[in-house]
């Protein structure tokens, strides 16, 4: 697959290409990365790609000529991809975008915008504008190669097995189960020891277990209606032994772990108290 990248900065882009698995699939060819600076395509002593916009306002925006010129050179080496510029304004980046980029069969063009950003002509020649968040950066470039480091994850034979893009948090819709390695003790922490059972019935039920545990505190809205109806309601009359025990397990789970949080709360209240009266003792003297 490959990856294009218009901008100001290819240096930034070029550091980001040279590093772990993205550079592998480079050095493989699974992945190629190439750019275009706009700066190539001005005529002055300084190479304006930017000027002050129309109206008024503070910052400087970037100019229609250069920019086009730029994304008419990549479309030109890349003819059939998608060309995506990378602002504020576009649809938010979630997994999903992501999988659909990875299999449309396509090439990219990332359009990185700075300063203001971009003369509102530019995205004639775009087909779509994407954000990564609803924050603001100093460039496009970042959110560009995050892009492109989500994608690349789906090309057989970056991580060497597929299975490691298709597990991680978001594409089950679900945060990822906690992970362990060697040692099984360290400094008085254990592995959990259905990890070490090699059943692996287990062991997937307990991921599962802990996926929908760590999404229910941490990413509700992740969780489908069922899921939460099941965690939170009574379970329904008619179910599977083997369901029920499921769900009765991750519902005690989650209760200790409540539990175990309002535990923390109180004790760090009463710490805050105590605080606060020290502080007044000292201030009375």
């Amino acid at each position: 697959m490959k990856f294009l990248f218009v901008t100001l900065f290819p240096e930034q882009i070029e550091q980001a290409a040279n590093h772990s698995i993205i550079q592998r699939a480079v050095n493989k060819g699974l992945v190629e990365i190439s750019c275009i600076n706009p700066r190539e395509f001005t005529h002055d002593v300084h190479r304006t790609v930017d000027d002050t916009p129309f109206g008024g306002g503070a910052g400087m925006v970037l100019k229609p000529e250069p920019m086009v010129a730029a994304i008419r050179k990549a479309k030109e080496q890349l003819p059939n991809a998608r060309v995506i510029a990378m602002c504020p304004g576009g649809r938010t980046l979630k997994q999903s975008i992501v999988e659909e980029y990875a299999h449309c069969g396509q090439d990219f063009i990332f359009v990185c915008g700075h300063y203001e950003g971009f003369d509102e002509r530019i995205f004639n020649w775009v087909d779509e504008k994407l954000s990564i968040g609803d924050y603001v950066l100093t460039g496009g470039e970042m959110p560009a190669l995050i892009v492109m480091d989500a994608i690349a994850r789906f090309i057989p034979g970056v991580l060497g097995k597929l299975v490691s893009a298709e597990e991680d948090s978001f594409s089950t819709g679900l945060l990822e189960y906690p992970q362990y390695t060697r040692p099984v003790s360290f400094e008085g922490l254990e592995v959990p020891e259905v990890l070490r059972s090699g059943n692996h019935a287990l062991i997937a039920s307990w991921r599962l277990q802990e996926s929908l545990k760590a999404t229910y505190f941490l990413r509700p809205d992740l969780l489908t209606e069922e899921q939460l109806r099941f965690i939170e309601k009574p379970l329904p009359y008619k179910m599977k032994k083997s369901q029920r025990k499921f769900w009765e397990e991750l519902r005690s789970k989650i209760a200790a772990a409540k539990a175990e949080l309002a535990a923390q709360a109180e004790v760090d209240a009463s710490k805050e108290l105590q605080e606060i009266a020290a502080k007044e003792d000292e201030m009375n003297g």
